[in-house]
């Protein structure tokens, strides 16, 4: 092993240095060259300040350039990269730093009194600042320190970065994704989605998700391409940068924002070749009428935080509404029995399963977790789905109660919790619903105490001061009692059934 695994890929695939790789709405640029010297003047600095090869970087902050040169340095450092939502609270971060145990913890600086003394509870060495606008003490402390900086060697194996991801039982979980992991999946999309060094990629999504960093980012520098670099996500802006781009990548919620707008016709798409949808299911009806509007079928493809991408639809052919496409190259997918494991056929609903290099080294400090989640080498996904006649695959449902919101993971009983929490409250069970902008809409059913006289806006308050704003319900239902099977279990999927028509409309 002499060479970083991942990085030693970008650095071959730079098309020139003085070629752009990010250029902003206002017209400002970096430059290939720029993000060479501005990540080893940072890897610089992580050394400094006591990063060694495997360490943990956990990283809280703003999208920026800065911030995504944090994490190019990261992975030149030999670090594993860990990014976290800019929307938890405090008292959320506490338990990815006490688990990971990172030597750095990286926040915005208007959080910094209380991330270090929370930081100073937890052991964690260092914190330093990045603002939206890339200053703050990290920019500060490596503004004189070298350009040059010698790549530490990181092996295939090796862990280039840990994305923390809820399931519906226990505490969040680490997969833990390799060098090889993130090089083999960005490569095969590069070349599946046919990005070249003449692609400018609109990136308007958020650098804390494995959709916008391991996806779109690394498909960028290893096609030695450049992106529009838009801090969020807005429809107008969106809309007015397509003429000089030729991707998106994109949730739901970034068409059916595009949809409303009067401008999104085929002479306004008309120099972008691929619109790219993930992290939530689009809707049938999403798909058909951007492609009314537009003369453009969206590519819908299926991914996961333990496995980046497994399948897409085609380039090249029917993409087909409602479906998630074939198995990338390198990538097998079975269907089995979610009682027996056992292989099930052409349109039989099933577990989805996963094997590749795409597939995550498992949960950080959890074997038991990670050999459970295996069959015969297989990643059991907790997706139910079929694969069709033709090959396309189908998801029809999760065989884990998660809901995903505009691409975010929330995991139910945390949100439970906080409401059971509250005086007046019996219990509560949440759920998702379908939703037109988010894909699933976070819902809360409560069961008030007799005399209780709490509101939806009571519930909310309380829930503000201690969930990330995504984790909110988007509506609470109050009813008498919630419906329960002869083992006395709450059916969600009554729920579900019950007001799968509340955000209809």
């Amino acid at each position: 092993m002499s060479s970083n695994h991942l990085f030693a890929a970008i650095r071959a695939a730079i098309p020139a240095l003085d070629a752009p790789l990010v250029t902003h709405p206002d017209g400002g640029m970096e430059t290939y060259a720029d993000a060479l010297a501005a990540s080893g003047r940072l890897a610089n600095l992580l050394v400094a300040r006591g990063v060694k090869p495997g360490d943990r970087v956990a990283v809280q902050v703003d999208k920026s350039w800065t911030a995504l040169v944090v994490y190019l340095a990261a992975v030149r450092a030999g670090a594993v990269y860990l990014p976290l939502n800019t929307a938890y609270t405090l008292a959320e971060v506490e338990y990815f730093l006490s688990d990971a145990e990172p030597t750095l913890f990286l926040c915005r600086p208007e959080i910094e009194p209380e991330a270090r003394a929370l930081a100073t509870r937890l052991g964690v060495p260092c914190v330093e600042t990045l603002g939206a606008d890339g200053t703050g003490s990290l920019t500060r402390a490596a503004a004189d320190l070298p350009e040059a900086f010698e790549d530490v060697p990181r092996g295939a194996d090796d862990l280039a970065g840990i994305l923390y991801t809820s399931g519906t039982t226990g505490r969040a979980k680490g997969a833990m994704l390799s060098h090889d992991n993130l090089l083999s999946n960005a490569l095969t999309l590069r070349d599946y989605w046919r990005f070249t060094r003449d692609d400018v990629l609109i990136h308007a999504l958020p650098i804390f998700h494995t959709h916008g960093l391991f996806v779109a980012t690394n498909v960028i520098l290893l096609a030695g391409a450049r992106m529009i670099f838009c801090p969020k996500f807005d429809a107008r802006e969106c809309l007015s940068l397509m003429p000089q781009a030729s991707s998106l990548m994109g949730v739901p919620t970034f068409y059916t924002r595009l949809l409303d707008q009067p401008g999104l016709t085929r002479e306004a798409t008309a120099h972008v070749r691929l619109f790219v949808s993930g992290s939530a299911p689009l809707l049938a009806e999403t798909h058909r009428a951007f492609r009314e509007r537009t003369g453009q079928a969206i590519l819908e493809r299926y991914g996961m935080t333990e496995t980046g991408m497994n399948t897409s639809n085609p380039y090249d052919g029917d993409r087909r509404a409602g479906t998630v496409g074939f198995p990338l190259p390198g990538i097998d997918l079975r269907i089995t029995h979610a009682e027996t494991g056992a292989v099930l056929g052409t349109d039989e609903i099933g577990m989805i399963e996963v094997k590749g290099p795409n597939v995550f080294k498992g949960y950080w400090r959890m074997p038991e977790k990670t050999a459970s989640e295996f069959h015969d080498g297989f990643f059991i996904t907790g997706d139910l789905g079929k694969v069709d006649g033709t090959g396309y695959v189908q998801i029809v449902g999760r065989g884990k109660d998660l809901v995903i919101t505009g691409g975010f993971n929330v995991y139910p009983k945390e949100v439970e919790t906080e409401i059971d929490a509250l005086p007046g409250v019996v219990e509560s069970a949440v759920i998702g619903l379908p939703h037109k902008d988010f894909g699933e809409g976070v819902t809360a059913v409560v069961v008030m105490a007799k005399g209780a006289t709490l509101t939806e806006a009571d519930i909310h308050a309380r829930l503000e001061e201690r969930l990330a704003k995504f984790k909110l319900p988007k509506h609470v239902i109050f009813v008498d009692e919630l419906p329960r099977n002869t083992m006395g279990k709450v059916q969600k999927n009554v729920l579900r059934d019950t007001y799968k028509d509340l955000y209809a409309g």
